[in-house]
């Protein structure tokens, strides 16, 4: 007589079918997008959105200011007239910061979303939630139309984060609060080609 152990790894093996063939995809890769439906589509999702040529021009209005940068944000970004607070920061620092700069891994034209993956000119995840501003750079060659081809510019094993505007929830009454979960404002910079 077969242990209980034994017949239920027995069902198991049973019930195993061949690998399924891979599924096709044809989801549309490309189509309409851009900078202009980006810009468009994030502004929807109450961001204030500006496109730009010189990101150290565009940046004045942070003079004054003490924003969080990652450590590997382009030198040029650093203007003078800022108090730049870099890592290691605690949550009280973080916290304490009028905002925060960062760059992103990719956007999304058809959504109107960024995304972050903890890579150059983004830091750690933290940085981003904390502070009640921020103030992202999007470069136009960062801007795929769609969420398909996004996902395929990006690396699978980072840690993914999608923004679609200022953090915000609704209750049951679905009364929207904002800076709930994240910044209540974001700024982004589109720097065109």
């Amino acid at each position: 007589m077969a242990s209980a152990r034994e017949e239920i790894l027995q069902r198991i093996r049973n019930a195993q079918v061949p690998p399924a063939q891979p599924v096709v995809r044809g989801y549309n890769r490309t189509g309409p997008g851009g900078v202009e439906l980006f810009a468009e589509r994030v502004a929807d999702y109450r961001a204030i959105v500006h496109t730009v040529s010189n990101v150290p021009e565009a940046l004045k209005p942070l003079m004054g200011k003490r924003i969080v940068a990652p450590a590997d944000v382009p030198p040029e970004w650093l203007i003078d007239g800022v108090t730049w607070l870099h890592e290691p920061l605690s949550i009280e620092e973080l916290d304490q910061a009028d905002g925060v700069l960062t760059g992103c891994a990719a956007a999304i034209a058809d959504t109107g979303t960024i995304v972050l993956d903890g890579g150059e000119a983004q830091g750690r995840r933290a940085l981003t939630l904390l502070p009640d501003y921020h103030l992202c750079v999007v470069r136009a060659d960062q801007i795929a139309n769609s969420v398909p081809e996004a996902l395929q510019r990006l690396e699978p094993t980072r840690p993914l984060t999608f923004i679609s505007g200022p953090s915000a929830t609704s209750d049951i009454e679905l009364n929207r609060v904002e800076g709930v979960h994240g910044p209540r404002t974001l700024e982004v910079l589109i720097v065109a080609d």
